[in-house]
């Protein structure tokens, strides 16, 4: 079970995060999916919220790429720790394009059952992402 969850993560983190291939989102997540992000007032509903996310990010970083890092995977949990990139050519968070290349890590916990994705959470490296995007000065 633990290997074909990788697998469904995978093809997630593919087909969605880096083609934008948003018809394959109906079928690799629940309709109750509940998603958890590093902000607390933020959370994803369903098939719809996820792709309402992920379609803010590709406006505002186009070339958006993620590579998985490391992946472990254990009963109906499949964690991922990945590494994105990407050109920032549109709005994002209130943030107007700055035309930086920004990098930004993060892991994602994902339960699946019955082969969809039913809740996830997200702990990112916004404040690195930030100093990139020169929104943030770096630390001394």
């Amino acid at each position: 079970m633990s290997e074909q969850n990788k697998t469904i993560e995978r093809r997630l983190i593919e087909e969605v995060w880096n083609r934008g291939n948003f018809a394959v989102v109906d079928e690799m997540i629940a309709n109750d999916y509940l998603g958890h992000s590093s902000d607390p007032d933020t959370e994803t509903h369903g098939p719809a919220g996820y792709k309402q996310f992920y379609a803010r990010l590709r406006d505002a970083f186009p070339d958006f790429q993620v590579t998985v890092e490391d992946q472990i995977a254990e009963g109906d949990k499949v964690v991922t720790r990945w590494r994105a990139s990407g050109t920032h050519r549109g709005e994002f968070q209130g943030i107007p394009p700055t035309g930086r290349q920004a990098v930004i890590t993060g892991i994602t916990i994902d339960r699946i059952a019955n082969g969809k994705v039913v809740e996830g959470w997200t702990n990112t490296d916004d404040l690195g992402m930030m100093r990139l995007l020169g929104v943030v000065p770096a630390l001394e």
